[in-house]
């Protein structure tokens, strides 16, 4: 058949180009390859972000200090969250991702514009009146701080306030590149600012103490998150001019969909806050509590909130296109690995709990039996895993449909509901209940998104492949047990060969019986965790053509 001077040849890219494309900023990621590059970026900067806390332990141990240091980031996560926090990007992406597809750039530049400086004004005023009002604020919340932790805290808290401007800019700016499928810059910025609390301990603890730390923050806000998207943005030529136009119909649609995540708390958020709140009397607790939750923070990361991120713009499309169907389909397919990957992955933690903490945290400060402690908190922090990384699919889906007031009204409730329980378990089992009301607050609130989902017939919990979250299900039990059992045969007392000993050994174990039992079961989790899905749309000629214009760029 002779050649066709209409249909263009194509050369199919080599491994190692189509790797290197993911990093190029301009490229546009499919679902697939976006989940990828965030997913590297997240693990990337938790490994940054375990290096910090490994630092603060060195540096300052588990005490008064860092209780304090801790209880500082509060007042102003509360009011980024009240204000902005992360609906802004949630919401937003929707809006605008729908002008990108009408071919509305001016709409969606005024809309952009309007949103950041109305927001950047109300923010501003929140934040001086919380720098004025920092000290009855933290008095009241930490009840059980001496003074002179509360003094530091008062102090850090109002180090750290301003950074939620730059926090809440990028967090816009970030929505704009994630809509336009442009994900390095939004994937890099928290791995800039953790890595600068780090330098602020380093060369600025001799004069400042753990306020460097604060002042790190600072800094690496304005870098990270703010300055790294903005870049980013202005490369795609995003403008932004200045407007107060409260009357434009795109900023109010977005304002009544995004007040009810500002007046509902989610425990999602609320829950670092109302373990501090509990803990406060104890010297040392807060401390390590956030140890053992910063590090099971990392599969959450990878599992639900990279997956998330990656999967809104997608979900989104999917349903302004009105392709239900493939919508729900999308949606349980991503639930159903997430919750297979995180009970397989749960298993390990659980077995590698003392180990694992005692390598990673003890030194300087941060001795053995706070390791113990901490280890404690981890184990019971890992058995939510699933439900944390389903949730955040969960919530996303609701979130795609331009509902975000059904799923507020339910944290909500779910989040007031789990004061009583929180108090109860605290009161009875110390710090060890308070983990334990966190797992139950946030195992209901996974379950109620997915009820909620399957009353409006958006996501039939039905059609979630059961049999294979099953197959994962044992497997992960028996895998744990099993290397638990082998890490035994290690006496982990204080050293570090030990605890290398211990999660070698462990490792080993738990990878072979969980081959063994995806292999004996028949499970096609493997398969399906790696296999790359495409989505298709209705201007089918018109991506055809992109991609056929992309697979040869370097």
């Amino acid at each position: 058949m002779p050649d066709s001077p209409n249909i263009p040849e194509v050369i199919p890219a080599s491994f190692t180009t189509r790797v290197l494309r993911l990093f190029r900023p301009s490229h546009q990621h499919t679902a697939f390859s976006a989940t990828l590059l965030l997913m590297s970026a997240v693990m990337l900067s938790r490994v940054i972000g375990y290096v910090r806390e490994m630092y603060i332990a060195w540096a300052f141990g588990a005490g008064a200090l860092t209780d304090a240091y801790n209880a500082g980031f509060t007042i102003p996560d509360f009011l980024n969250y009240i204000l902005a926090g992360g609906t802004v990007s949630i919401t937003f992406i929707s809006i605008y991702t729908r002008f990108l597809a009408e071919k509305k750039e001016d709409e969606a530049q005024k809309t952009f514009s309007v949103i950041v400086t109305v927001m950047t004004t109300v923010l501003l005023v929140g934040i001086v009146i919380a720098e004025f009002f920092a000290p009855e604020i933290c008095r009241w919340w930490f009840s059980g701080f001496n003074p002179e932790q509360l003094k530091l805290c008062v102090h850090l808290t109002r180090i750290l306030l301003p950074a939620q401007v730059f926090f809440y800019v990028g967090g816009v700016v970030s929505a704009v590149l994630l809509s336009r499928r442009l994900f390095l810059f939004p994937a890099f910025g928290p791995l800039i600012y953790n890595a600068f609390i780090i330098l602020g301990g380093i060369f600025l603890s001799r004069p400042l103490g753990i306020s460097s730390l604060a002042y790190g923050a600072l800094i690496g806000s304005f870098i990270g998150p703010f300055l790294v998207n903005a870049f980013g943005a202005a490369r795609v030529g995003t403008g932004y001019s200045i407007s107060f136009d409260i009357k434009n119909k795109a900023f109010r649609e977005w304002v009544r969909v995004t007040i009810p995540l500002m007046l509902g708390v989610s425990l999602v958020t609320a829950d670092d806050w109302i373990l501090r709140h509990f803990a406060s009397g104890g010297v040392g607790v807060i401390t390590r509590l956030n140890y053992a939750k910063r590090l099971f923070t990392v599969p959450i990361a990878i599992l639900g909130q990279a997956t998330g991120q990656a999967s809104l713009p997608f979900f989104a499309r999917l349903f302004g296109e009105k392709r239900t169907q493939e919508f729900t389909d999308s949606v349980n397919g991503s639930v159903y690995r997430v919750i297979a990957a995180a009970l397989l992955f749960t298993s390990w933690m659980m077995a590698a709990s003392l180990p694992l903490i005692d390598l990673l945290y003890r030194r300087g400060h941060f001795v053995f039996s706070d390791s113990q402690q901490t280890a404690t908190y981890f184990f019971l922090f890992s058995l939510s895993l699933p439900f944390w990384s389903a949730q955040a699919l969960y919530a996303r889906a609701f979130y795609a449909t331009g509902n975000t007031l059904t799923p507020m009204v339910a944290s909500t409730l779910i989040t007031l509901g789990s004061l009583p329980l929180y108090s109860l378990l605290f009161h009875v089992y110390s710090a060890e209940g308070l983990v334990v009301a966190s797992d139950l607050g946030i195992m209901a609130n996974c379950l109620a998104m997915a009820i909620l989902l399957r009353q409006r017939k958006l996501v039939t919990t039905g059609q979630l492949r059961w049999k294979e979250i099953g197959k994962a299900g044992i497997t992960a039990i028996i895998a744990g047990a099993l290397g638990y059992e082998a890490a035994k045969q290690i006496l982990v007392n204080n050293s570090k060969k030990a605890d290398l000993e211990a999660l070698g050994l462990l490792t080993i174990t738990w990878a072979a019986a969980t081959a063994g039992g995806l292999w004996a079961t028949r499970s096609e989790l493997p398969r399906d965790l790696f296999r790359r899905k495409t989505t298709t749309y209705p201007r089918a000629a018109e991506l055809q053509a992109e991609e056929l214009a992309t697979r040869n760029e370097p």
